[in-house]
């Protein structure tokens, strides 16, 4: 018998109606810089396309975000003082809070979302306070919690914590329902490697640890099972959704994860692997357009509701226009 190899005869139409993966512009989740002062638009030098935003300037990217109808932004607070506390993070007139009240008031229906860290808010770069030259874990429960509380009264949708401490889920739920914040959600960095993929990101929110690495508490990029230990730890604790990051390079352990959880799972494509991208396309390596589509193609594919992607804007004019 002879069987015609059909998949060449499809058309376009026909492949798009067949296809296993499909991506909207509701699971893109736009990371976006804000710093202190204003009438600032600032270009970020290891991640070309992206800026730093003054609080008075911010609706200028949370407008093409809300007319390219994606899924939410997250925001990144970069303060232009610190301290050992990071007491920034949970000020009331914090950077993120600041940028918070402005986004829930010029696009109230935008999802916001809060990166709950201390690392860019700390005078030594790392996620917690300090116990000599360790991360005491406790001691920064306390204060991860009194953060997410004062971004969700600054308007979070959704507070997100990446500081990998243990036990910071069921901290900041309790702390979220004894304020009378019960619809605030919680998008769970769950699974976070200690990657070499992060270094443009802390160019750009100025987080570079003073001294040493963040390796101590976060993960091992050779484990797999405390991947998975570690995202159903933080659904037992209340996680509304979880995420892996990076994106990418561990697609294995996203799929790994999304199938052995319950809740909506996010993929984080990091900045370095942003930084590469566009590297390589400058030099006209690669066709930017068809390897970043690929690429969130890929986490799709490999179990993410939900890809937080430096590409967002343009992944969903791609999509707008039928090319993705």
């Amino acid at each position: 018998m002879n069987i015609r190899p059909r998949r060449l005869r499809r058309t376009q139409a026909i492949r798009d109606m067949v296809s296993e993966t499909r991506l909207s512009p509701s699971m893109l989740v736009y990371p976006v810089f804000v710093r202190e002062g204003k009438n600032i638009a600032e270009d970020i030098p290891a991640m070309p396309g992206q800026k730093r935003w003054s609080p008075d300037t911010l609706p200028r990217v949370l407008e093409q975000a809300a007319r390219a109808g994606i899924g939410g932004v997250l925001l990144f607070g970069v303060p232009e003082h610190k301290d050992p506390e990071g007491s920034g993070a949970w000020a009331e007139d914090g950077i993120a809070q600041q940028a918070m009240h402005v986004a829930k008031k010029e696009f109230p229906d935008l999802t916001v979302i809060g990166d709950v860290c201390l690392c860019e808010y700390t005078s030594h770069g790392h996620c917690g306070v300090l116990k000599g030259d360790t991360v005491d874990n406790d001691p920064t429960l306390d204060i991860l919690a009194k953060t997410a509380v004062s971004q969700a009264r600054a308007g979070a949708d959704i507070v997100a914590p990446s500081d990998m401490m243990d036990g910071r889920v069921g901290a900041i739920r309790s702390a979220l329902d004894g304020a009378g914040l019960q619809d605030t959600l919680i998008f769970s960095y769950a699974v976070k490697y200690a990657s070499a993929f992060y270094g443009p990101f802390r160019e750009a929110a100025g987080s570079a640890p003073a001294f040493g690495d963040r390796r101590g508490y976060q993960m091992d990029p050779r484990n797999v099972r405390e991947a998975l230990r570690e995202a159903q730890l933080d659904v037992d604790e209340g996680a509304d959704m979880i995420m892996v990051k990076p994106g990418l390079p561990y697609l294995d352990v996203l799929r790994a994860v999304k199938e052995r959880t319950c809740v909506p799972v996010g993929s984080y494509s990091v900045s370095g692997e942003y930084s590469m991208i566009k590297a390589a396309s400058a030099n006209g390596w690669l066709d930017e357009q068809r390897v970043v589509s690929e690429a969130a193609i890929c986490q799709a594919r490999a179990g993410a509701d939900i890809l937080i992607t430096y590409f967002a804007l343009s992944l969903a004019e791609w999509m707008r226009e039928g090319k993705l």
